[in-house]
């Protein structure tokens, strides 16, 4: 049973024009931009660009703004990426592993995959012994889990979470 029909449904996407794309593109790369400097890149005003904010937001375009911290300027952080394929497929047992990854803070990004491994899973933590730990915790002592494989992250070449517009 593939692991694709537990996939949740896209929201419908609101449409973008030129000004939404390019605002966008902005806010990707610097969300502390000030109103009036996002205004002047776009040519809109300040309240313009606001109500925009506003319909992003409303709609699910921008899902949250946060503070993205450096792994390489915070002293001990490792990162792991970890492949996992599960024993059987049933909705409940995707469920259930899927809540355990949702509620782990050192879990920074997991994805369904398709082919030979059923997730992908991107764990930031302090020390190898903390990875350790949390990846026996997450997934040792986890029912279902047939196996999995660690790779360490020894040094990022490009990182981003930027969506392309264009």
């Amino acid at each position: 049973m593939p692991t694709q029909q537990y996939c949740v449904p896209r929201k419908p996407a609101p449409q973008l024009d030129d000004l939404d794309r390019k605002l966008l593109d902005l806010l990707q790369n610097d969300a502390a931009r000030p109103l009036y400097e996002l205004g002047d890149l776009v040519g809109l005003s300040a309240s313009a660009v606001q109500r925009r904010l506003s319909r992003y937001r409303s709609s699910g375009v921008i899902a949250k703004q946060i503070a993205v911290l450096d792994p390489d300027v915070v002293a001990g952080t490792v990162l792991a990426c970890v492949l996992v394929t599960l024993e059987r497929e049933t909705k409940k047992l995707h469920a259930s592993f899927r809540q355990r990854l949702l509620a782990a803070a050192e879990v920074q990004q997991c994805y369904d995959l398709a082919g030979a491994w059923d997730y992908l899973v991107i764990v930031a933590v302090n020390g190898m012994p903390r990875c350790r730990a949390v990846i026996d915790e997450l997934l040792l002592d986890a029912p279902n889990v047939k196996r999995y494989e660690t790779l360490f992250i020894f040094e990022p070449i490009k990182r981003g979470l930027n969506i392309p517009l264009r």
